[in-house]
């Protein structure tokens, strides 16, 4: 796994031992940021369920001013740190160890651009997290939000929360769902 580009492009990244997280494929991760380019730079970006801080670290490299990370996992925790060290990106990120629904209900923050969630799937965390930001001060009806699920997963729901799902991107076992506040 590495950095796609920008200005730490081609530094190689580490990752979590075994099976604890599921890293998101370069080609994924390039598609993505294909489509939240335009967003990036200046942005403030939210990474939830991090894993290994490779998309907090991918939006930093493309010109967010700053990112938060959010994991609970300790050897998550490490790798995101070596990993930030690697790409010198320390002072521009905020690491916040815990559970993300525990951190959310206590974040203070300037409304994020963009929040980026990769929960385990199938455990219907996305619902539970999207029930936190949709009363949040931290989300505004300029935020985005991208939700990266298993190809299943229903977001029949989230207008019931007050978002509009804007984009749907499948890749086979897995889709970026793309939501923000509906407008009222």
């Amino acid at each position: 796994m590495r950095v796609i580009a920008g200005s730490r492009r081609s530094i190689r990244l580490t990752t979590v031992k075994g099976d604890k997280v599921r890293p998101t494929t370069d080609r994924i991760k390039e598609t993505l940021f294909n489509i939240l380019q335009p967003d990036i730079p200046g942005a403030a970006f939210l990474d939830l369920f991090s894993g290994s801080g490779a998309i907090g670290i991918e939006a930093l490299s493309r010109g967010a001013k700053e990112a938060v990370l959010v994991e609970q996992d300790r050897d998550a925790l490490a790798c995101i740190r070596t990993n930030l060290k690697a790409t010198k990106f320390e002072t521009e990120a905020q690491v916040k160890a815990g559970d993300v629904l525990s951190v959310l209900r206590t974040l203070q923050h300037a409304p994020f651009d963009l929040i980026f969630m990769d929960p385990p799937y199938d455990l219907f965390l996305e619902e539970k997290v999207l029930q936190i930001l949709s009363t949040a001060s931290y989300v505004d009806e300029y935020t985005k939000i991208i939700v990266e699920a298993s190809a299943g997963t229903d977001f029949s729901y989230a207008e019931a929360l007050g978002f509009s799902v804007y984009r749907e991107k499948s890749y086979g076992s897995n889709k970026h769902i793309f939501l923000e506040k509906r407008q009222l």
